[in-house]
């Protein structure tokens, strides 16, 4: 039996630890427009060191020309002024409302929110929570990035036992299914709500046990499985179509607005030479300088004495803050403004015509790419952000799909499942397509889809098999 040999020795590592300036970019890049302005105001008052700087609208920057190849061009411009709030006319795409009727569908959790018994810890994670829900009202992240995301993008150390306790009670806000973290869940959360009773017991039943064979619409099993007659089979299945999958929209609809009516980060216009220009928006955001009384101040103190002079720290530490803020909301001008020309350049078409069959596939790491960003940046900027068109207003994220191969060449996800509805809309509703039949009908289109594939893209539109589609 050989002899252990115990070696002792130093290795030398390297671990990238990101600044306090790093942190703090990364937090005004995830902000849209509203948050963004509800904090630089906070710290305006927090902060004495900070003032609003006198500024006309003239002085604004101009809209962006997208067409520039030269993006690092932009970043060398991190010390000018913000682009205005409203200077490209758009096309209004909705009804007009009272702006002071319209309580979007985060304000309307937030309101809940302070409603709720928070400390300041349990505060954050749920503004947090609530940022990352996405348009149907569930959080799709898990728990454990959540935690790293908090740590590395807001300093806070949130355990992943913490934010599941938070998430328990934003899990209880309205409407029902809000927070959950899978559909099946957000069912189960809207079934809990009702009273006891035979109906609640098959419900529950049904999503937790059998899932999957609701999703596939095995009615027949289902009914022999649970020993349901005729009519009391029907009445389930009234019963889960009151179910709603996708409580973040039904709330706008509750409220009398969209989820979409939010305040823009972006304005694009659209010109019928082919143009694309697009601005920042500021919105109401100030914009901020260093008080030279304060540095006055601190410049007077510096000939004091000894003992006058310990306040010195405490407000040079005030214009530290205050530099290191006007540093990052440059910089997030920068990192945005890059960003959203990357995205127009690729789907430059869309934004000429509206057409979502053109939008092109891409994926975060193509911007990155293109930008010379980190991925979780681009991620970062593209999230709960939203860009105001000729077309309507869009989430940034809506311009991203997925990639299919179709003999050899590269097609959009989407360009695919918006033929395929089209299809399903002309259809003999007498006699509806199976899938077998939209195969055949993608591929007269070009389109060398497989069934499989259609199933899944049919199930992610809602649109449900032929024999229910049938009148």
């Amino acid at each position: 039996m050989g002899k252990q040999q115990i070696r002792q020795g130093i290795r030398q590592t390297q671990r990238q630890r990101l600044t306090p300036l790093q942190l703090l970019i990364g937090q005004m890049i995830e902000k849209p427009i509203d948050q963004l302005t509800e904090y630089v105001n906070q710290q305006l008052i927090d902060n004495p060191a900070l003032e609003v700087k006198p500024s006309d609208e003239s002085e604004w920057d101009q809209p962006q020309d997208s067409t520039t190849e030269d993006l690092s061009r932009q970043e060398n411009h991190e010390d000018e002024d913000f682009m205005g709030e409203e200077k490209i006319p758009v096309q209004e795409t909705q009804p007009h409302q009272d702006p002071s009727n319209n309580v979007s569908f985060y304000d309307k959790l937030r309101q809940q929110m302070g409603e709720t018994d928070l400390n300041e810890q349990q505060c954050h994670i749920m503004e947090y929570l609530i940022g990352s829900l996405d348009n149907d009202g569930l959080l799709r992240k898990d728990i454990e990035t959540i935690s790293d995301e908090m740590a590395i993008y807001q300093n806070l150390d949130a355990s992943v036992e913490e934010i599941k306790e938070v998430l328990s009670k934003l899990q209880t806000f309205d409407p029902a299914g809000v927070g959950a973290q899978s559909l099946q869940q957000c069912l189960l959360l809207q079934i809990e709500r009702r009273k006891e009773g035979w109906t609640k017991d098959v419900l529950q039943k049904i999503i937790k046990t059998y899932f999957d064979d609701l999703l596939k619409n095995h009615w027949t099993k289902l009914q022999r499985t649970l020993h349901l007659d005729e009519e009391e089979k029907e009445e389930i299945k009234a019963e889960l179509k009151k179910l709603n999958p996708k409580p973040g929209a039904a709330l706008g609809e509750v409220q009398g607005t969209s989820i979409q009516q939010v305040t823009p980060d972006f304005i694009v216009e659209t010109t019928d030479d082919g143009q694309v220009n697009f601005s920042l928006r500021r919105g109401r955001l100030p914009e901020l300088e260093i008080s030279e009384s304060y540095i006055e101040t601190l410049n007077s103190m510096r000939n004091l004495s000894r003992k006058d002079k310990e306040a010195i720290p405490l407000l040079k530490k005030d214009v530290d803050g205050a530099k290191m803020l006007i540093d990052a909301l440059q910089q997030r001008q920068a990192t945005l403004t890059k960003t959203m020309a990357a995205i127009i350049r690729r789907q430059r078409k869309f934004f000429l015509d509206g057409d979502e069959a053109d939008l092109q596939p891409m994926a975060l790491k193509d911007i990155a790419a293109d930008t010379g960003l980190d991925i979780s940046t681009v991620s970062r900027v593209t999230n709960e952000k939203y860009a105001e068109t000729r077309w309507g207003i869009f989430r940034l994220r809506y311009f991203f799909s997925d990639r299919y191969h179709n003999d050899g060449d590269e097609v959009s996800t989407r360009k695919i499942k918006s033929a395929l509805k089209d299809i399903i809309d002309h259809e003999d509703k007498h006699h509806p397509l199976t899938d077998m039949q939209l195969e055949d009908a993608l591929k007269k289109k070009g389109f060398q889809t497989k069934r499989r594939t259609i199933v899944k893209y049919r199930e992610q539109m809602n649109i449900p098999k032929s024999s229910l589609r049938k009148k």
